[in-house]
C-alpha cells in the first residue's frame, strides 16, 4: 500500500514538473467533482430523472466525476489518456463493456503538415458538438443543458483538423462509430460522420457549427440520422458573457423511409462576475421531442420541456471551486414521478458541488 501511495505522490510531481518546465511534453493533471443533490419530488429510487446525466443520484453525497490525466504535446506528435470514476461515467458509459467504462479519453494526434496547424488524431475523443463538457469548472452553470446531455459527450474514430495561423478559423471532418459510443452497436457496420466549423472573429466572439450524419442502430433497423448544433459565445463586457445555442435533428422513423421524426432544443445562458471570485448564473432552455427520437417517454405529446436555473459560484481557490445551483424543469406532460410514485408534470432540484483541480 506505501509502495503504491508513493507512486502515486512522485506521478503527480512529475506531473507539476513537467508543467514547470516548458519544454517537457508531458503533463499530468486531475480533476474531482463531488456534489450533494436534493430533488423535491423525492424519488424512492434515489435518481434524477433519466434524461439527465450529471449529478445523477438524489439526496446522498456523491462523486460526480473524478479523472487523472496523462497528456503528451510535441510539435508532432500529441495524445491523451484519461482515466475516470464517477456517476456521470456510470451513467455515460453503461453501454461500453468492461474497462471501457472507465476510459474517459485516450487519443493519439501526428501533425500532417510542417507549415501548416494540420492535425490526424485518432482514439477516444471529446465530442465536437455542443457548448458544454463533463468538467464541470469549465461551464457557466453547474448542472448542464437538456442540449448537452442529450447529445454526445464523447466519440471514438478519427479526426482531420485545422486551425488557421491567425486561430479566427477551426475546421474539422471525422469518421466516428456512432452517436456517443467507444464500441460500435452490435449489428452495425456503417460508419457515422461529423465536421466542425469554428469562427473567432474577435477574442469576444466564438462562432460553431457542428454536424452529425450516421445510423447508430444496428443494419436490419437502420435509422439515418442528420443533426446540426449551433452556438455563439460572446463578451459582452468585463463582467458579463453570454452564450446562445440551438440544436436540430432528424431521423428516419423506419429503415428506409422518406419520413423522419425531429427534434430540436435551445438555449440561452447569461453569466455575471460579480467580484475577482463570485460569479452568478442564469439559464433558460427548452426541448421539443414529440416522438422520443433521444428522449422516449411513452406520452401524448412526448418530450416537450422547458427549464430554468440560476446558480452562484465562489472560487475558494484558482483550483478550487463550490457551486450551489437551483433548477427547475416543466414539461407538457406527467413525465415525474414524486414520492408517491404519482406522475406529475415539474421537477425542482436544488444541487451544489465542489470542484477541485490539479
Amino acid at each position: 500500500m506505501k509502495k503504491l501511495i508513493t507512486g502515486i505522490i512522485l506521478l503527480i510531481s512529475t506531473g507539476v514538473m513537467a508543467q514547470d518546465e516548458k519544454t517537457h511534453p508531458i503533463t499530468i493533471s486531475g480533476y474531482v467533482e463531488a456534489y450533494y443533490n436534493y430533488d423535491f419530488n423525492r424519488p424512492l429510487n434515489n435518481t434524477m430523472p433519466p434524461f439527465l446525466y450529471n449529478f445523477t443520484r438524489d439526496n446522498e453525497v456523491n462523486l460526480n466525476l473524478g479523472y487523472i490525466k496523462a497528456s503528451y504535446n510535441s510539435d508532432k506528435v500529441r495524445g491523451n489518456f484519461t482515466f475516470a470514476t464517477g456517476t456521470y461515467m456510470n451513467a455515460n458509459y453503461s453501454a461500453e463493456p468492461g474497462l471501457l467504462k472507465n476510459i474517459y479519453e485516450a487519443n493519439i494526434g501526428v501533425r500532417l503538415s510542417a507549415k501548416s496547424n494540420l492535425w490526424l488524431d485518432a482514439g477516444v475523443l471529446p465530442s465536437h458538438i455542443g457548448w458544454e463538457s463533463a468538467v464541470g469548472k469549465d461551464n457557466p452553470t453547474l448542472s448542464r443543458s437538456l442540449a448537452a446531455e442529450n447529445s454526445p459527450y464523447f466519440e471514438t474514430g478519427a479526426r482531420l483538423s485545422y486551425t488557421s495561423k491567425s486561430e479566427k478559423w477551426y475546421l474539422s471532418a471525422l469518421i466516428l462509430n456512432g452517436w456517443q459510443r467507444i464500441q460500435r452497436v452490435d449489428g452495425n457496420t456503417t460508419p457515422a460522420f461529423g465536421t466542425q466549423v469554428t469562427f473567432k472573429p474577435s477574442s469576444k466572439i466564438i462562432l460553431n457549427s457542428s454536424t452529425f450524419i450516421g445510423n447508430d442502430k444496428p443494419d436490419s433497423v437502420k435509422r439515418m440520422r442528420y443533426f446540426h448544433d449551433f452556438y455563439g459565445a460572446f463578451q459582452l463586457s468585463n463582467k458579463w458573457t453570454a452564450t446562445l445555442g440551438f440544436d436540430i435533428g432528424a431521423e428516419q422513423k423506419v429503415k428506409g423511409s422518406s419520413d423522419f421524426n425531429t427534434w430540436y432544443t435551445s438555449a440561452l445562458i447569461l453569466k455575471y462576475a460579480a467580484t475577482s471570485k463570485t460569479s452568478l448564473a442564469v439559464r433558460a432552455e427548452y426541448y421539443d421531442d414529440k416522438n422520443g427520437v433521444i428522449i422516449a417517454t411513452d406520452t401524448p405529446n412526448g418530450f416537450k420541456t422547458w427549464g430554468f436555473s440560476a446558480n452562484v459560484d465562489y472560487n475558494i481557490l484558482s483550483n478550487l471551486m463550490w457551486r450551489v445551483e437551483l433548477r427547475s424543469l416543466s414539461s407538457k406532460d406527467d413525465i415525474f414521478i414524486n414520492r408517491n410514485n404519482k406522475n406529475i408534470n415539474n421537477n425542482v432540484a436544488l444541487t451544489t458541488s465542489l470542484a477541485f483541480s490539479f
